[in-house]
């Protein structure tokens, strides 16, 4: 019997030691703030508090023309990744804050990569911050405003169709030649009865001369 009372002692110091030590590094993250500088160098701090139900992430800043303060709550213990390290889901949003001008104008809803698979319970959401912020409306329906409907197209106007017929389309006419005037063979000039008797009783080298003799003869 006292062998087995001294095991479950045993045992029962050995989770009370791996208790103590696990919940000294929770403690251990959250008091440990994570600082970080924006694009516009302004030095600011993220510090957690809470666990469990509600989860509070607190971001402040400051430089030397300003200063200002955010916080955001959420549940990231629904998330698995998030139990394993959960500094580490912080030290990802502070990787896009960085990013920012101004960290306080990030995103309302924020989800680490390394929970991007979980459901949305697990991302942390904007609650308040030093100055006022609007954000655009995620629909018209949360909104209470019921989306417009599209007006139905009235029906264009037909044209009216001609009663006329339809014209008929003219075909070129075929350009008519012009024929030319067939030359009418001339008769051939009679010749007078003077210049025949010369041509046929004188030598040729006297026609002109009897033709002409023969003429007065014949007048």
């Amino acid at each position: 019997m006292c062998t087995k009372e001294l095991l479950l002692l045993l045992f029962a110091c050995c989770v009370w030691s791996a208790e103590s030590q696990g919940a000294g590094r929770r403690q251990n993250i959250w008091a440990e703030p994570i600082k970080f500088s924006t694009k516009s160098k302004d030095s600011c701090t993220m510090v957690v508090t809470g666990h469990g139900e509600h989860t509070r992430l607190r971001l402040s800043c400051q430089s030397n023309k300003r200063s200002y303060w955010c916080e955001y709550l959420g549940k990231p213990n629904t998330c698995r990744s998030y139990s394993k390290d959960p500094r580490h889901y912080f030290v990802q949003m502070m990787w896009d804050f960085r990013k920012l001008h101004n960290a306080c104008l990030a995103p309302k809803q924020i989800k680490p990569r390394m929970c991007r698979r979980a459901t949305d319970e697990s991302q942390m959401v904007f609650s308040s911050a030093s100055f006022s912020r609007q954000w655009p409306e995620a629909s018209t329906r949360t909104a209470g405003v019921r989306p417009a409907q599209p007006s139905r197209s009235q029906p264009r106007p037909t044209t009216p169709v001609s009663t006329r017929h339809p014209a008929i389309p003219r075909f070129p006419t075929r350009v008519q030649t012009q024929r030319r005037p067939v030359p009418q063979p001339t008769a051939p000039t009679v010749e007078s009865n003077p210049k025949r008797i010369a041509r046929l009783y004188c030598w040729r080298s006297l026609h002109g001369v009897c033709s002409y003799v023969i003429g007065l003869f014949r007048n």
